[in-house]
């Protein structure tokens, strides 16, 4: 079920956002994973004055050393993702790693970036087209939490416009302090200039049935055309460690998805494993790594392994390069297969899905 926040004239549900560096204490989101579960959403009818913004994660705008440092720069630094010290962080961002990893991500753009641009900006796009043919009497329009369209001048554009109902809905089915709340900061901030507006932002839909229902189905059709693999393995974005212990519902939310999508498709617990992905730096991350579990899977005789990545609404570098290539090359060494099942992107089922997520809204 998804929760929604409400952000109106006077009230402010959101939690405010710690000084820099502050950790994430368990006292403000522990009992959240709960909470989303149980949240009923009351049905309130379409409205031409209403519209929806699809905010997804972000991307550079071109595959190079220049625009990937831009778009890093904004990305990691942001508190919601790294929340060391801003007076540690920021010297040591810009000045090591920035200038280290913008040309080796850039490269790695290089390798997925398509005709039209960014896969996630591409997909992005199309997905919100979609999302106007399933919801004709709403206004739709997307936004990038880092990069363009940034996300404040696209509630701006809806204000110009004379909206006077915005949902926001952060394409990441899975809440967490250091994705959702990142858009909830800045819609916070918004809504707080513009008290006429009614603004809410749909927090989580991780086990949304509608969703829950698309996201099996591509699965299922993927296994009709090529083929059904010994074992499938549901890989998401990681978080470092800390931020968990600290009370992110992440770890339990992404749990909850990978459950209800295996319950959809039937598989019994040997037919199916969990993983997190895209580590950076060296401290401990959630395990177990997806990684590493493939590896052990390949060495053990799996010979066919299936990999989706439900915590991605569209694909992207982490779920094309990281896995679609990566991982595939690292387990054919290991004398497996790998095959990645690609992500709802614009699917029709997906938009559908959302669609009726958003009209409970």
């Amino acid at each position: 079920m998804a929760d929604v926040s409400r952000a109106r004239v006077n009230l402010r549900l959101a939690p405010a956002r710690p000084a820099s560096g502050a950790a994430y204490r368990g006292d403000r989101y522990r009992g959240r994973a709960e909470s989303l579960r149980s949240a009923t959403i009351a049905a309130m009818p379409d409205a031409p004055n209403t519209a929806l913004l699809a905010v997804n994660l972000g991307t550079p705008g071109a595959p190079t050393a220049k625009a990937v440092r831009r778009y890093l720069g904004e990305f990691l630094g942001d508190p919601r993702v790294v929340s060391i010290p801003r007076w540690l962080w920021l010297p040591l961002l810009h000045g090591l790693i920035l200038p280290l990893r913008g040309p080796r991500s850039a490269e790695k753009y290089a390798q997925v970036w398509m005709p039209e641009g960014s896969p996630l900006a591409v997909h992005t796009a199309r997905l919100a087209e979609g999302l106007r043919r399933e919801l004709p009497d709403w206004r739709v329009d997307h936004a990038m939490r880092y990069g363009d369209p940034a996300l404040p001048p696209a509630l701006d554009a809806l204000a110009a416009a004379g909206v006077q109902r915005i949902v926001v809905l952060p394409l990441y089915p899975q809440f967490s302090t250091t994705t959702t709340a990142s858009v909830q900061d800045q819609v916070d901030a918004w809504a707080a200039r513009h008290p006429g507006i009614a603004v809410e932002v749909i927090r989580d839909y991780a086990e949304d049935p509608a969703w829950v229902a698309a996201v099996a189905g591509s699965i299922r059709a993927w296994w009709e055309t090529h083929g059904r693999g010994e074992r499938l393995v549901f890989s998401f974005h990681g978080l470092p460690q800390r931020v968990a212990d600290d009370g992110d519902p992440y770890p339990q939310r992404c749990q909850a998805s990978a459950r209800a999508i295996a319950a959809a498709l039937d598989l019994a617990p040997d037919q199916w494993q969990l993983g997190y992905q895209s580590r950076f730096g060296r401290e401990r991350w959630l395990q177990p790594y997806a990684e590493p579990a493939l590896w052990a899977m390949a060495e053990s005789g799996v010979r066919r392994i299936d990999v989706v990545c439900p915590g991605f609404a569209t694909d992207c570098l982490e779920t094309l390069e990281e896995v679609a290539m990566g991982f595939t090359r690292s387990v054919a060494a290991r004398g497996a297969e790998l095959r990645y099942i690609p992500c709802l992107n614009a699917a029709p089922a997906h938009a559908a899905a959302l669609a009726s997520l958003v009209r409970r809204s």
